[in-house]
């Protein structure tokens, strides 16, 4: 376990405080739970570039109109292959 000496502003540290209270932990558990949380959400979430929100609304554009041409069965068909290919972007 590594240590680290962090100097906060007085109101941050009540604040922070008060929240472990609140939650019948210690400071440094709450502090740890916080930072986990942070860390987790950024690498959960991802930036999207331009280029590619512009393409999938092309894409989606596309499929709409296909869509209203279709029957359910080949609609169907047209929705499991975009699955793949959500797959396959992530």
């Amino acid at each position: 376990m590594s240590r680290l000496t962090v100097r906060l502003p007085e109101t941050l540290h009540q604040q922070l405080a008060h929240l472990a209270e609140s939650e019948g932990i210690s400071l440094n558990q709450y502090i740890v739970y916080a930072l986990t949380k942070q860390v987790t959400l950024t690498y959960s979430i991802q930036r999207v570039s331009e280029e590619a929100i512009t393409e999938q609304k092309h894409c989606f554009t596309a499929l709409r109109q296909k869509l209203g041409q279709l029957s359910p069965s080949e609609i169907e068909l047209i929705l499991a292959e975009r699955e793949k290919i959500m797959r396959k972007a992530r």
